[in-house]
């Protein structure tokens, strides 16, 4: 015989937990812990999966990405070496994401360098234009009001830098889609820099800034990428004693910046 069909969720909210609890300064100090202690636990959970995902799925993928790379070498018909290197790339996607999750929820610890921003966004914007091209998306490296914002420079770790602003400008390009507009902006004050990435796509929905740097969540169905990339932008910000904020423009359009310091 079937079980009886549940009567109501049983998923238990926050709020339901802390009615549980009679004494209000024990209410309280539950109320400013636990969210901590859930994301803590999630973070573990992702850390604990990501690892054996990634010894069980790495060398497969390996194996892959090496065949198909040998086939490539000797193949002589256009189509079919076509076909090899998409085989060869989406292999390569699927190991970065595998350490995209690794990042997110067990980051490895930094290696600060000077790192002149400016310099790094140009190299970026360079990175990204053929990419812009295909979808005919103009994509624009803002110039300084000032002269000396150039040589402006901060303590970070440059290669988890550069993976923070890729994720923001890979999401401005998959929500604008196709010919549209995405400018990269730094803006400098005198203990933070900002570096501003704004795009003509759909804006964000209210269901997708609820959660906007959540790793299990995407928001491509609303046309917008979030999900995995965001994340990372967050935890990479987070690490630099940074933040990251989110608005949408009018009429339409995002605007993402990351703040860190100097």
């Amino acid at each position: 015989m079937p079980d009886p069909a549940p009567t109501s969720s049983t998923t238990t909210s926050l709020d339901e937990l802390l009615k549980l609890v009679d004494d209000p300064l024990a209410r309280k100090r539950l109320a400013a812990e636990l969210p901590k202690l859930l994301e803590q636990q999630k973070l573990a959970s992702l850390h604990a999966f990501a690892y054996g995902l990634s010894h069980e799925i790495n060398n497969p993928l390996a194996n892959i990405a090496t065949r198909a790379q040998t086939l490539l070498a000797d193949e002589p018909h256009p189509d079919r070496k076509r076909r090899l290197a998409v085989i060869v790339a989406q292999a390569f996607r699927a190991h970065e994401m595998l350490a995209d999750v690794m990042l997110f929820a067990k980051p490895p610890r930094l290696n600060r360098e000077t790192v002149l921003v400016f310099s790094l966004l140009r190299e970026l914007v360079d990175q990204f234009q053929s990419e812009a091209a295909a979808q005919q998306t103009s994509l624009t490296l803002v110039p300084p009001g000032d002269e000396t914002a150039e040589q402006v420079a901060i303590s970070a770790d440059p290669v988890h830098l550069k993976m923070g602003v890729q994720a923001m400008l890979r999401n401005a390009l998959e929500a604008v889609a196709h010919q549209g507009a995405v400018t990269l902006q730094l803006c400098v004050a005198s203990k933070t820099i900002a570096i501003v990435v704004r795009d003509t796509g759909p804006g964000l929905s209210e269901e997708a800034r609820e959660h906007l740097y959540d790793p299990f969540y995407s928001g491509r169905e609303a046309g917008r990428g979030l999900g995995l990339g965001l994340s990372k932008t967050w935890r990479i910000a987070e690490l630099h004693g940074g933040a990251i904020a989110a608005e949408n423009l009018a009429p339409t359009g995002c605007q993402f910046t990351l703040t860190l310091p100097r």
